[in-house]
Order: C-alpha cells, then sequence, then structure tokens
C-alpha cells in the first residue's frame, strides 16, 4: 500500500506526514496551530489523529515507557520531554484493555463446535448425494477425481478465447484424432454433438495427473462452447458423478480405463442428456446410470 492509499480522503495540507508530525509533537507552534483548525473542520482526519494518539498511548502503557511527573517531564533523563508535553493534552486519559478468557474455556468452546458440526454432516448426510446431484458423498466425503477437476480448470482458461481456442482446427480433424491417440496411447473418437446444435471446433493436448490428455472443444451458433476432456486413469469406478464450480457443471465418468469429462454452463438436465449420448457414443454403459 503507498502513501496515496494512506492519504486518500484528507484535505488538501493534511497529509500523512504532516498528521504524523503533529502526533508526535514535532511541528513548530504556528503550524500546529494550523493544523488544529484545519482538523476543527474535517472530522476524518481528526478521527484519524484520534486513533493514533490511541494506539501511542495504548504502546506507551503496553512497553512500560518512564512516566511523566507533574510538569510533563520523564522521571527519566529524556531529550524529547518537551515535544512530549505539547501532545499530551490531547491524548487519551484512559486505555480500555480486555479480559482474555483462560485457554481451558476457549478449548472447551471449540470442541462444542467441533461436536455440533460432526452432528450436523451426520443428520444431513444421507441428504448430500440429492442435494448437490452426486458431487458430495458424506462425512469424509467423495471429492471428484483430479481429471474432472482439471476438465473443469481446462474449460475456464480455454472456451473465452477466441483467436487460438484450440491447437488443431475441426477442419483438420482426421489428423486431430491421429495425433491425440498417438499422445494418449489410445486410439480415440470425436463424438458428434449435431443433433444438439454443437460442432466441432478442434482439440488440443493437456497435461494430466499421470500423462497426456486431450480436450475436444464445441461451438453453437450463439457462441456457447462445450468440452469434452479425455485422459487415462487408474481409478475403476463405473458411477456417473457431477462436479459444480460457479455456473459451470461437469459430468464425468470412467470406462475401461479412461475419464471423460463433459463441460459447460447449459442447464444440467441437458449437459446430462449430452453426457449419456456421449458416453454410449465412446463405448460407455450409460444404462446402469439411470
Amino acid at each position: 500500500m503507498t502513501n496515496d492509499d494512506y492519504d486518500s480522503g484528507l484535505p488538501e495540507g493534511l497529509d500523512l506526514r504532516a498528521l504524523s508530525a503533529f502526533v508526535d509533537g514535532e511541528l513548530p507552534g504556528a503550524q500546529r496551530a494550523e493544523i488544529e483548525a484545519q482538523l476543527a473542520q474535517h472530522p476524518q482526519a481528526a478521527a484519524r489523529v484520534a486513533a493514533w494518539r490511541a494506539q501511542k498511548a495504548a504502546l506507551r502503557a503496553l512497553c512500560g515507557a518512564p512516566q511523566r511527573n507533574g510538569r510533563g517531564e520523564f522521571n527519566e533523563r529524556n531529550e524529547w520531554h518537551a515535544r512530549d508535553q505539547r501532545a499530551d493534552a490531547d491524548e487519551p486519559a484512559y486505555i480500555v484493555v480486555r479480559k482474555t478468557q483462560p485457554w481451558w474455556q476457549r478449548v472447551g468452546l471449540a470442541a462444542c463446535w467441533l461436536a455440533a458440526g460432526a452432528g450436523l454432516a451426520l443428520a444431513l448426510g444421507p441428504l448430500a448425494p440429492r442435494l448437490t446431484g452426486g458431487a458430495w458423498d458424506g462425512l469424509g466425503g467423495r471429492q471428484p477425481p483430479s481429471f474432472a477437476q482439471r476438465a473443469d480448470i481446462a474449460y475456464a482458461v480455454y472456451t473465452p478465447e477466441q483467436r487460438h481456442p484450440v491447437e488443431v482446427a475441426a477442419s483438420e480433424e482426421e489428423h486431430l484424432i491421429n495425433w491425440l491417440s498417438k499422445r494418449l496411447n489410445r486410439p480415440l473418437s470425436v463424438p458428434s454433438l449435431q443433433e444438439y446444435g454443437y460442432s466441432l471446433v478442434g482439440g488440443r493436448l493437456l497435461p494430466g495427473e499421470a500423462g497426456p490428455a486431450a480436450q475436444f472443444m464445441y461451438e453453437n451458433s450463439s457462441g456457447a462452447r462445450l468440452t469434452l476432456y479425455v485422459t487415462g486413469t487408474a481409478r475403476a469406478e463405473t458411477v456417473f458423478r457431477l462436479f459444480r464450480d460457479g455456473n459451470r457443471r461437469t459430468f464425468y465418468w470412467i470406462n475401461d480405463g479412461m475419464g471423460y469429462a463433459l463441460s459447460g454452463p447449459i442447464a444440467e438436465g441437458k449437459l446430462r442428456s449430452i453426457a449419456i449420448d456421449v458416453c454410449s457414443e465412446l463405448g460407455g454403459k450409460p444404462e446402469a446410470w439411470q
């Protein structure tokens, strides 16, 4: 943060340095009187000065600063006694020190909150899959696999691109499929989404969790985009799940050692229907999800 940030909102002539010198009693009498007159007209600056004086008094009390005698001088020799004498008249006369709770009370309160949270999680656990579309599975619940999260991030990164959304365009679809199949060491195919109004834009190679991954991008006539993320995975799940992040949704599944994730911001029911058709076209068995 710069000095300009601190000075914002202060009238001309009442900058950070002038107010600091005023609080510390470093200004000559004429300039000090001038600032006092300005503070009377500017409550915001006056409030800042009062806060600084309170901090100064608190630090003096906490650090055991030497006390002044009746003439405003330190009992110990101190070359700044005259300056502090001028500033003392405006400093707070008292400091509020809050009583701290004993450590055993704080530990007990934390334990009560922990027990209450665990009880609430257990009570809502059976309802969580319905409320979250299967994205959460109870206490100590199931986190989405890494490839589903990577698919969501890749969607967020590349779909806003207008000039370079893909590495290889759909006009070179055969080359795109051969190239990505070779890199993933697995024959790939690009499912058609024409019946849903989406055409292939192209694809790109991405780093996966334990090897390469592929992303295929689709777009409809209004410019909305979907992506299909494909990568190898060691997970053996056969379930179909939903992962959400903001207004983005990702339906993901695993089939024959490959993880698939279809991502987009469209309605959940429509995205699910498209994902089921994509799974079927790629050799999966979506009937097990019904």
